[in-house]
């Protein structure tokens, strides 16, 4: 946490998240808990990191890479069975962000990673639902839903998802806000998945990819030209590696980045936090926002992410303004409740500077 003079300010601070896989925010102590109830036996006989929920939150600290990482996440995929499990996830993670003020919660599930597994479609988005239910009247949080689908997964695959996701009216009544892609990047470019991409744009459904967290820019690109997608989760080679004709593309398009930056120097994707690309996103005026990715395994959830660029950088409130309205305007939401969001950010941002101006 940070010791800024700004932290109780970025504390306050209402805030937008869009890239948080619910998955992602299974903490060691509910994986080991739900995995006793329901007689899941997770592989300590090959990797003494399973030993306790201790050792695996210490060997979340050293992951090579995102396949690394990806190697434990879906390890802990395993021990979600039943209803009751999705919504514990998904309350638990709501939970969490109420607490660090977020308002408005864009979340990615993985649906194959359980379906394959024997889990109907249906126990997922139905528990999470209720997760949903439960974080609007506790909180005031609004929430979406993004279905992603996998790469690492044969097309087919993610086609008879997405059709059994239609099928059920979940896209038509709203349940699913939009359809995203994951998992491994670069052994998977976007050109593989432009039949999924073209069937939901077909339905109007919004469509969003994980595209240059390990990849090239080249991957944004194709997302952007091939895929049509609207919203581009990562994108950080984009930033990082001089492609100054994308940045200016993204820019004009207003087209939203989703950033992860404790995701990406724990993934080796940056080499450190003064290296994440803050500066040239708002130099360049991109619409970007700051998210969590997957925070049980990454060390933070999205107040840890903006402490560590607030000490990386030591950014100013209206700095700060600049990026939250940038991500409430990203948000897809109802247009009263953007409208709702901005004023609340208005509020703390003008009560936070009259106090530093009376100092």
């Amino acid at each position: 946490m940070c010791n800024t003079s700004l932290h109780a300010f970025l504390a306050a601070l209402p805030k937008a998240e869009h890239h948080m896989h619910l998955e992602g925010s299974l903490e060691p102590e509910l994986l080991f808990a739900l995995a006793a109830k329901n007689g899941i036996t997770l592989p300590v006989s090959t990797d003494p990191a399973f030993a306790s929920a201790e050792s695996l939150r210490k060997r979340y600290e050293v992951f090579a890479n995102l396949d690394d990482f990806l190697g434990y996440y879906y390890i802990g995929m395993s021990v979600l069975l039943d209803g009751s499990d999705f919504e514990a996830l998904a309350y638990a993670y709501f939970a969490k962000a109420a607490s660090q003020n977020v308002r408005h919660a864009e979340v990615f599930f993985d649906p194959q990673a359980h379906t394959d597994r024997g889990v109907e479609l249906s126990t997922i988005v139905e528990s999470f639902k209720r997760a949903q239910a439960r974080a609007a009247a506790d909180f005031g949080m609004s929430t979406e839903l993004i279905m992603c689908l996998l790469r690492h997964l044969p097309l087919p695959s993610a086609m008879a998802t997405f059709a059994q996701a239609k099928g059920a009216g979940y896209f038509a009544d709203g349940t699913l806000a939009a359809v995203g892609m994951d998992s491994s990047e670069v052994p998977f470019p976007p050109p593989m998945w432009k039949d999924l991409f073209d069937a939901a744009k077909e339905l109007g459904i919004r469509r969003t990819c994980h595209a240059g967290e390990e990849g090239p820019p080249l991957y944004v690109s194709q997302a952007l030209d091939l895929l049509d997608v609207q919203r581009i989760d990562h994108g950080v080679r984009a930033l990082t590696d001089g492609d100054d004709a994308l940045v200016t593309r993204l820019a004009s398009s207003k087209t939203l980045l989703t950033m992860c930056p404790l995701s990406n120097f724990k993934l080796n994707c940056i080499d450190s936090m003064s290296s994440f690309p803050l500066r040239r996103l708002l130099d360049a005026g991109v619409r970007f926002s700051i998210n969590s990715d997957d925070p049980a395994y990454f060390g933070g959830y999205i107040l840890e992410n903006y402490c560590a660029l607030q000490e990386a950088f030591g950014l100013g409130i209206r700095d700060w303004e600049m990026i939250a309205k940038g991500a409430i305007m990203g948000s897809w939401c109802a247009e009263e409740r953007r409208a709702q969001l901005l004023v609340e950010v208005e509020d703390v941002v003008n009560e936070w500077a009259r106090q530093f101006e009376e100092q």
